[in-house]
């Protein structure tokens, strides 16, 4: 038995990633919007026992939309046990436990946490968020904007006007706010990075407005991107578009989620760890030289 086939037997790196989590079909179990982790089944991995810092961000303050679940919360993980202090946003009640349990996990890393809760497309609450940040830490040195809305509707005449607003108010509005109320607390060698999604690239049907959004998203990043660098900031901005990626946005938003992920190369969902270090590259002094730049990680759906 070769080197290689011990290690597949045995668990360790060489194993195939397209068999290393659930494959679909997975259980139908529908949640209301937003959903939480504790219905999910299968369970979502976000590097709760796997991931391990190698000290790329110590010491830095981080802010992350979105992270008591999901993509959020498993970066919020790896960017605590990489040295970071966090402060995480969420909308509601609903949501409380969650974001205990990645406070919980930032602590144990050995770093500071704050939860705070709210609606992001509410420019004051946004405002709020930062400024909470900087009088608790002093500055805010990376800012994730990865909280989304979405909603899956057959046809054009199915989506109603509120939702199409509140979908550009929550992924876009909300985006512009944090930035705005965040630059000028934010020092050079500081990050913002974006989440996209592989939808800007090769839209769902049924998730018109989200994809809208997305693509927007991609726009804003290279366009902020050059502002700030032409302003001589030394502010970095980027952008991670996931593919399908297992959270509580898809047996909430989904009808079929029992199927999720099957149309990826992979034939499966990615998990929110596996998206995670893609943020911790993007905001390390090791992407020193990336701006304006968006990194797949889609399972193998293309993004060209």
């Amino acid at each position: 038995m070769t080197t290689d086939q011990t290690a597949n037997k045995s668990g360790q790196p060489g194993d195939d990633p397209t068999s290393k989590y659930p494959k679909p079909p997975f259980p139908r179990k529908p949640q209301e919007v937003p959903g939480t982790e504790g219905a999910m089944d299968p369970k979502a991995d976000h590097g709760e026992q796997s991931y391990r810092g190698k000290n790329r961000l110590t010491d830095k303050v981080a802010v992350i939309t979105g992270g008591d679940s999901g993509i959020g919360k498993a970066v919020a993980i790896a960017f605590a046990r990489e040295g970071a202090d966090v402060i995480i946003s969420y909308l509601d009640d609903t949501e409380d436990r969650d974001a205990q349990d990645t406070v919980r996990y930032i602590e144990e890393a050995g770093r500071k946490a704050l939860s705070i809760k709210g609606d992001i497309s509410s420019e004051t609450h946004c405002q709020k968020i930062i400024e909470t940040a900087v009088k608790e830490f002093g500055r805010i040195d990376i800012l994730i904007n990865n909280a989304a809305y979405q909603m899956s509707r057959e046809s054009l005449q199915d989506i109603p006007a509120w939702e199409w607003e509140k979908t550009f108010a929550v992924n876009i509005h909300s985006m512009f706010y944090l930035c705005k109320a965040a630059e000028p607390h934010m020092p050079p060698g500081s990050s913002i990075i974006n989440t996209t999604s592989v939808n800007a690239y090769e839209p769902n049907p049924t998730l018109l407005p989200y994809a809208a959004t997305k693509a927007a998203i991609q726009n804003f990043t290279a366009n902020l991107s050059q502002i700030l660098l032409e302003q001589g900031k030394g502010i970095r901005v980027n952008a991670v578009a996931p593919g399908p990626i297992w959270t509580p946005l898809i047996p909430s938003t989904i009808p079929d989620h029992e199927h999720f992920g099957e149309n990826t190369p992979f034939e499966r969902p990615g998990q929110p760890v596996e998206v995670a270090p893609a943020y911790v590259f993007l905001a390390s002094d090791e992407a020193n030289y990336i701006s304006g730049a968006t990194l797949p990680v889609t399972g193998g759906r293309l993004t060209i």
